[in-house]
């Protein structure tokens, strides 16, 4: 079955290591036959949530900025795949800023269903991305009818470019192939 799959590049650095895994994934996905949209937050303009709940009954965001169509893209996927930089044992912070404006989509009869996670760090330990990982099944716990379908950790990745040839990359490519 095809799909329509959302890559969510939340990395602020252009060809970041977590941009790679994305990159792979989406490329794994199109071989499968998936139709996939790839949203880089690098160049987006994106403001905190404010917490007045008006998306609740609107199902629309008050702040005009990026984040609305972003939303608007996540709203009809079935499938959400989330990359990002772990930072200080977490998501970025652009990440954790794009899941707060996504409350329009908590009231919205949203399609997702499948949510897939890269992340990249500079520490190598496994458990580096569990606070990521966390982090994000709180915003997916929001959403009864999704879960979290996978994950892809990169480790001992700091600048841009330490990602080459590590065995998380063909990982990656593997996920999108088997979405």
């Amino acid at each position: 079955m095809n799909k329509k799959v959302l890559i969510i590049s939340t990395s602020p650095r252009k060809g970041g290591n977590s941009d790679a895994l994305a990159d792979e994934l989406l490329r794994g996905a199109q071989e499968a036959g998936h139709s996939v949209e790839k949203v880089t937050l690098y160049d987006k303009t994106i403001s905190f949530c404010q917490g007045c709940l008006a998306c609740q009954s609107t199902q629309r965001c008050t702040i005009q900025d990026d984040a609305a169509a972003i939303t608007q893209k996540m709203l009809t996927a079935d499938v959400i795949v989330f990359a990002t930089p772990v930072y200080y044992y977490g998501m970025c912070g652009q990440m954790k800023t794009m899941l707060d404006r996504s409350n329009p989509l908590f009231s919205a009869d949203y399609s997702f269903r499948d949510i897939y996670l890269l992340a990249a760090a500079a520490e190598e330990d496994p458990h580096t991305v569990d606070g990521t990982v966390t982090g994000l099944q709180g915003w997916i716990d929001c959403f009864e009818k999704a879960h979290l379908a996978g994950t892809v950790f990169a480790g001992s990745v700091t600048s841009v470019g330490d990602i080459k040839d590590h065995p998380a990359l063909k990982q990656a490519y593997e996920t999108g192939k088997n979405i």
